[in-house]
């Protein structure tokens, strides 16, 4: 499949799921891409959730407000070492002992290509919105599985009386 077929398949998923594209033109000149979800955020008053696509390489949940967080894949970083120094009281300075001390730290996975960040974007969506947030319906009420099931029941009980009364009155 070549690039510009797996961008129209990647337009009609988006299509199907209700994503809208809501960048504004300065994100635009940036090449960075806001999408909005029809899922509401159940901790940010209601709002509807959204996620970025960045050149840099990085996607992003774009609800958070001050503290955007990477939606990237980690992986462990190279280890990087560093000297060890020691406090030395009679010169009042920290001397090095010889020794390194090594670290690690976990670093997103990068996605250069615009394509390719999209089609991530959307399995993320599609595993971590739609399917754990099946019952954020698009009015921000969450129903429990026990309560639906309850109220299908009700529901179906008073349907079959108004059936069987409908039916005695003729």
């Amino acid at each position: 499949m070549n690039k510009h077929e797996r961008y129209v398949e990647v337009c009609k998923q988006m299509e199907l799921l209700g994503i809208k594209d809501v960048s504004t033109q300065r994100q635009k000149n940036n090449d960075t891409r806001v999408w909005r979800l029809p899922i509401k955020n159940k901790w940010k008053n209601g709002s509807f959730i959204e996620v970025a696509s960045f050149t840099t390489g990085y996607v992003r949940n774009q609800n958070s407000g001050y503290s955007n967080y990477q939606l990237n894949k980690r992986c462990q970083s190279e280890p990087q070492y560093y000297p060890e120094y020691k406090w030395c009281d009679k010169k009042g300075e920290s001397l090095l002992t010889g020794k390194y001390n090594m670290y690690t730290t976990k670093a997103c996975v990068l996605i250069p290509n615009e394509i390719d960040r999209l089609e991530y974007l959307i399995a993320y969506c599609l595993k971590n919105y739609y399917i754990k947030h099946a019952n954020f319906v698009a009015e921000g009420v969450y129903v429990s599985k026990w309560e639906h099931e309850y109220k299908l029941k009700v529901q179906d009980a008073q349907y079959f009386k108004r059936q069987t009364c409908h039916k005695s009155s003729k």
